[in-house]
This record gives C-alpha cells, sequence and structure tokens, in this order.
C-alpha cells in the first residue's frame, strides 16, 4: 500500500508506523491476551462480537497510541541507549509535534470505539488514557514503572467487564492485578536488556531496582502471577483445559528462567517475547473451560 505513495509520503508514513511499532506486534498482542482474557470470562462464554471488536480495535490503537507518547517522552533518552538511538524521534526522523499529534489522533479514535459501550465504560476509559500518557514519564520518577505500565496495559480489563456486565466484579479487579504482575515479569526482562544503557541515561527501572536479586524476584512474581491465575480459575470455576494451560503457563515461565540465568541482553529480549505464547495459551485455555462446562 505504501508503494503507491510518492517517494517523501512513503517514507513519513513508513516512519510513523514504526513510531507507532506497527511493525512490531509484540507489544499489542501483550495487551490483547489479557483484553481477551476478560472479555470471555466476563461474557461466561465466546463474547458478543460488537464489545469483541471494539476491544480488538482499540488494544491495538492503544498501544500504538502508547508507543507514540512514549517516545516523545523520551526524545532525549533514546538517542542515549543503543537499541533505541534510531527510533524516528531520536533520529529526527518524525518530529516531536508530529508524535503528540499521532498520539491524539489515536486517542481519539480509542474514545470513538469506546462511546459505543456504555456509561461505565466511557468512565473508565479516562483513567485508561491518564494512565497511558502517564507510563512513559514514570521512570524518570519512580523505580517501578513496570508497574504503571502494568495498570495502563491492563486497565481494558475492567472496561471489558463494565462493557458486558455493567459492572466490575471481585473477578475483573483480580485479573487487573494479576495482570500488573505479569507486565512487571515480563517488562522487567525487557528491562534487563538495557540496564547498562539506563543506568547511564538515568533511567529507573525494576530492573535497576532489583539488581543481582532480579531473577529471585522475578520467579516469585511468576509464582504469585500463577496463584493468581489459580484463584481466579476457582472463582470462575473453570475446568480441566485452564487447569492443563496453567500448568503450561508455570512451564514457560520456567523456561524463561532459563533464558535469563546469564543476563545477556539478546536472552532477555527472547524471554520478554516468550510471554506472547503465555498470554495465548492462558487464553485458549479459559476459551476452551468455558466452551466445555
Amino acid at each position: 500500500m505504501l508503494q503507491k505513495l510518492p517517494d517523501r509520503q512513503r517514507q513519513k508514513a513508513h516512519d510513523l508506523l514504526v513510531l507507532t511499532r506497527m511493525d512490531r506486534p509484540i507489544g499489542a498482542l501483550l495487551l490483547l491476551w489479557p483484553t481477551w482474557w476478560a472479555l470471555w470470562l466476563a461474557a461466561g462464554d465466546f463474547p458478543p462480537w460488537k464489545p469483541l471488536a471494539i476491544f480488538t480495535l482499540g488494544v491495538f490503537a492503544m498501544r500504538a497510541a502508547g508507543c507514540a507518547i512514549n517516545d516523545y517522552a523520551d526524545r532525549k533518552l533514546d538517542p542515549q541507549v543503543a537499541r533505541t538511538a534510531g527510533r524516528p524521534i531520536a533520529s529526527g526522523r518524525v518530529t516531536p509535534r508530529e508524535a503528540l499529534m499521532v498520539f491524539a489522533a489515536l486517542l481519539a479514535f480509542a474514545f470513538l470505539l469506546v462511546l459505543l459501550t456504555n456509561a461505565l465504560t466511557i468512565k473508565l476509559s479516562f483513567l485508561g488514557a491518564a494512565l497511558a500518557a502517564l507510563y512513559p514519564f514514570t521512570k524518570r520518577y519512580t523505580d517501578l514503572p513496570q508497574v504503571v505500565l502494568g495498570a495502563a496495559f491492563g486497565w481494558s480489563i475492567p472496561m471489558a467487564f463494565a462493557a458486558i456486565q455493567g459492572s466490575v466484579p471481585p473477578l475483573g479487579w483480580l485479573l487487573f492485578i494479576a495482570n500488573i504482575l505479569w507486565s512487571v515479569i515480563y517488562d522487567t526482562e525487557y528491562a534487563m536488556v538495557d540496564r547498562d544503557d539506563d543506568l547511564k541515561a538515568g533511567a529507573r527501572s525494576t530492573a535497576i531496582l532489583f539488581g543481582d536479586a532480579d531473577l529471585a524476584i522475578i520467579g516469585v512474581l511468576m509464582g504469585t502471577f500463577l496463584v493468581a491465575m489459580l484463584m481466579i480459575g476457582n472463582r470462575a470455576h473453570l475446568g480441566w483445559p485452564y487447569w492443563l494451560a496453567l500448568a503450561a503457563a508455570a512451564g514457560l515461565f520456567g523456561w524463561q528462567q532459563w533464558l535469563i540465568r546469564n543476563r545477556e541482553r539478546d536472552a532477555c529480549l527472547a524471554a520478554f517475547r516468550h510471554n506472547n505464547w503465555l498470554g495465548l495459551t492462558l487464553w485458549i485455555g479459559i476459551a476452551l473451560a468455558l466452551a466445555v462446562r
């Protein structure tokens, strides 16, 4: 599609796609799986097509918006980090103003989608937008930006319950907390890739906070997440497909620990990406358990 555009416009369009990470869907998938967990659990089976379409489109829109505002916030930090120095704003291919315009447009699109739901979901969406805008700036003021990321990535969970059930039950909030734990796990693995550069640049993260205890703390977080998901399975009265999926998730966590054991950059990045399969596995378990009960 881009090939039909004039050279200059084609390059700008490509840079904007890179800005919003449309070329790297892993982040959107990490947001999509917990959203689908929530939709299926809220509906008690396959969710209605309308909220499924709204939230799936909203996931990709909000993830893209989050990437745009993240690169705007990191426009002075990214040039100091080897992995991010080539990003569109850091390299001067996209201006900060253009990034803000992209962020605003995507936020507006996501809000139009939310207007197709109910009043409670619309009210919750304002806090979701605030979390998405706040997260990129937290790495300068707190050692726990991954927690804010988890809240931003997981805010679709209470919104999904609100859209389908008209309220957010305890199950929804428990799933939200579980997702925060999962987000801290995979984003700490991600932050371990840039830990040395972040220390030099003055950025903060859980990877830096945990220090030499990172593997042990990640392991504790993994165990806590699995316990939370076990509680969710009990509360939702899920059957054997879910418990098989949860056992598989425990095995996938074990593999991630093996990958990051030497704290090598490529291995830590591989462990981060590996979480896509964990999210997919749990969704399959939830969907099958609800279908067969």
